[in-house]
């Protein structure tokens, strides 16, 4: 599948928030005022609507790592779905195993924890995945490989107090999905209302 390999800093710049992309906040909000390019460092324009709807939906894409295609995707799944489309739309992007992976503290970042679920690291319910896109479901068991939790990233993540979500329980290198997230449970600035305006304009 395909990913954004460029430069992450930059994204962040562009949005002009730090989305969790890389592991050092301080540097990140060092650099965050000026936007990418020859000229950020000069004001910014102020947006239209369809602007801030747009932005808005580039940030979701950044904080998740996915391309236009997939969320899309996931956007047209969600609109079929009894519950509001914006909560379900965050709902199937929290439940992608490699966002579970970096939720346990698994993971330094997202795109990490993607690389650690390409590798095969982990097994849902006895079952090796190697799907990033891998969609857990309500009494799934992730289990971490005994070799992954040498890996010197890995090992400093655990070291971490992770914040752990209410819908997810872990123990020892293991965990499971006790329920579906909520949009209580996602605690990143989205303003999910403005990505569905920008999808049915």
């Amino acid at each position: 599948m395909a990913r954004y390999i460029g430069p992450k800093q930059r994204l962040q710049r562009q949005i002009g928030e730090d989305l969790g992309l890389k592991t050092n906040a301080l540097k990140t909000a060092r650099r965050l005022a000026n936007r990418p390019g020859q000229h950020g460092a000069k004001g910014r324009r102020k947006l239209s609507n369809y602007g801030i709807q747009l932005k808005e939906k580039q940030k979701l894409k950044y904080i998740y790592g996915v391309l236009e295609k997939q969320l899309r995707a996931v956007y047209e799944k969600a609109s079929k779905n009894p519950a509001a489309t914006g909560s379900a739309m965050l709902s199937f992007l929290e439940r992608r195993l490699d966002n579970v992976v970096y939720r346990l503290g698994w993971a330094p970042t997202r795109a990490a924890a993607r690389q650690l679920v390409n590798h095969s690291h982990f097994t849902i319910n006895g079952k090796k995945m190697n799907i990033p896109s891998y969609q857990v479901k309500v009494g799934d068991v992730l289990a971490m490989k005994a070799k992954t939790a040498k890996i010197p990233a890995v090992a400093e993540a655990m070291k971490q107090e992770a914040n752990l979500p209410a819908w997810l329980e872990s123990k020892a290198g293991a965990a499971h999905v006790t329920k579906l997230p909520v949009r209580e449970d996602i605690t990143e600035k989205i303003e999910e209302q403005l990505i569905v305006e920008y999808y049915n304009r």
